[in-house]
């Protein structure tokens, strides 16, 4: 397993950890790192399957998650020092991506947005208010490259490359309110490479890097232990560098 060095996850350790999506590839490995961690932080997995279940669509479950957030966070007297937004959707139930405009369906488009960015926008809803006024933490929610507006040089992937590029905007426009009362805080998108997980699969093309789980857990979580609050509202990729919007 690849491990983050000790202190870099140091300001961590008197605190909670909120792993969101943490039965997926690459949330498992999130969880995995910081439960390894010898006197680390309290992590707090959730998804569909956890108790309380969290499910994106359903944003009662998303509120009620957070009350049980809330009430480990005073019961333990912890900050919440950093939630990861593990989640994503690229394909299923029988559908890929787009690769022409001829394949663009409206229901597909509305599932995409759903998952990729709406639902992470209501994961910020209820969890930023939880952040700790003062001192260090991160809300860090998954985006990708494909997201990007200035990089897309390829086309094609109509509904996941739009949906992230409006999780994006989301990010951006939450980090100003955040700042304007948590002025520690950074709320930021990443991008994680290519993991080797179910979503990325169908996709792994020979020549492209990717990465097991756990390395592209352990580079992510060096990344977000190094951002000052200078760089929140950022789209920021695995080498801790910036991406084009």
């Amino acid at each position: 397993m690849s491990a983050v060095p000790g202190d870099e996850l140091g300001w961590l350790d008197d605190g909670l950890v909120v792993v969101i999506g943490a039965r997926g590839g690459l949330g498992a490995a999130f969880v995995r790192a910081l439960r390894s961690r010898t006197d680390g932080p309290w992590v707090l997995a959730l998804g569909r399957g956890s108790e309380p279940a969290l499910d994106l669509l359903d944003e009662a479950s998303i509120a009620q998650a957070a009350g049980w957030v809330q009430s480990e966070r005073d019961a333990r007297q912890r900050p919440v020092r950093l939630v990861i937004d593990a989640t994503g959707w690229l394909h299923g139930d029988g559908r890929l991506p787009e690769k022409s405009w001829r394949q663009l369906d409206a229901a597909h488009l509305a599932h995409n947005f759903a998952v990729n960015a709406i639902g992470p926008a209501l994961l910020m809803k209820h969890l930023l208010p939880l952040l700790p006024r003062q001192g260090r933490s991160v809300f860090a929610t998954l985006s990708a490259k494909v997201g990007s507006i200035g990089d897309n040089q390829l086309g094609g992937w109509y509904g996941y490359r739009a949906a992230k590029a409006a999780l994006n905007q989301l990010v951006r426009t939450a980090s100003i309110e955040l700042a304007r009362s948590h002025p520690q805080a950074v709320c930021v998108a990443v991008h994680p490479g290519t993991v080797e997980t179910a979503l990325s699969a169908p996709f792994s093309r020979s020549g492209l890097t990717v990465r097991p789980p756990d390395e592209a857990a352990a580079r992510l979580l060096g990344v977000v232990s190094q951002l000052m609050p200078q760089r929140s509202g950022r789209l920021i990729d695995h080498g801790g560098e910036d991406l084009p919007w």
